[in-house]
């Protein structure tokens, strides 16, 4: 699948999305997240890791300001309050099946991710930065508020504090910082980022899918969960493997 926006690979058990608009570093549109979310829905069921890239010098410098982007903020803001908020509900869409149970996602990062780039390096679930990456929340900039999943998920990684500082301040992290903070799996110099994404691939496609995706759905409800919970799970799931293993499954 490609559109204008956006390219979809699919290569056995791995699917490469690719941001396609380098002249304009990435700038996203509507049309980017819709396309976004459209793969998501019709992505192959064989994929078990999806790896998403930014053609060019940069990973994505956030909303297209000099393009669609003012039209359809005029567009959201001439609607009633409950119609706005339904608007910008598929756009959401186009990044949260990045985290869905089922693939592990990975984000290689050159450059700068700004703002809704920075928020598609947070939908997914490992992200690999080149030594040049920089990650900024600038929507307060704009006056608005990150809306595309990535207030969440900043929390989840760095914790309410210094989400609030990064998103207040809108200033720069660069890749060294960002892996100090838990929000980089891996810092490599540029010339070195495909190849350490296809190491990250490889080893996660050695572990069988069944236990890949029980043990993504036990770590992302770990935080929800008391410990009680959290054991019982450990238990289901330990029982789910043994089963499937012995070839007692459902």
């Amino acid at each position: 699948m490609t559109t204008s926006e956006v390219e979809l690979v699919h290569a056995g058990p791995v699917a490469t999305v690719t941001l396609r608009r380098p002249d304009v570093l990435n700038a996203q549109t509507p049309a980017t997240w819709l396309a976004l979310r459209d793969i998501g829905r019709e992505l192959p069921g064989d994929v078990r890791v999806v790896v998403v890239r930014g053609e060019g010098r940069a990973f994505s410098s956030g909303l297209d300001i000099s393009g669609g982007g003012p039209s359809f903020i005029a567009e959201i803001t001439a609607l009633p309050p409950d119609a706005a908020a339904d608007r910008i509900l598929p756009y959401q869409e186009g990044f949260t099946w990045l985290h869905r149970p089922d693939i592990i996602s990975v984000a290689a990062v050159q450059g700068h991710a700004i703002g809704a780039g920075f928020q598609l390096a947070l939908a997914c679930d490992l992200r690999v930065l080149a030594d040049d990456a920089q990650l900024t929340m600038a929507e307060v900039t704009l006056g608005l508020v990150p809306d595309l999943g990535g207030t969440k998920r900043l929390v989840e990684l760095v914790g309410y504090a210094r989400a609030l500082e990064i998103c207040l301040t809108a200033r720069r992290l660069p890749a060294a910082e960002a892996l100090s903070l838990g929000l980089a799996t891996a810092v490599v110099p540029r010339d070195d980022l495909d190849g350490a994404v296809s190491d990250l691939v490889a080893a996660v496609l050695a572990g069988p899918r069944n236990a890949v995706v029980e043990i993504k759905a036990l770590l992302a409800g770990a935080a929800g969960r008391s410990w009680p919970a959290q054991l019982a799970a450990e238990r289901e799931a330990q029982v789910r493997r043994l089963r499937d293993l012995a070839g007692l499954g459902e």
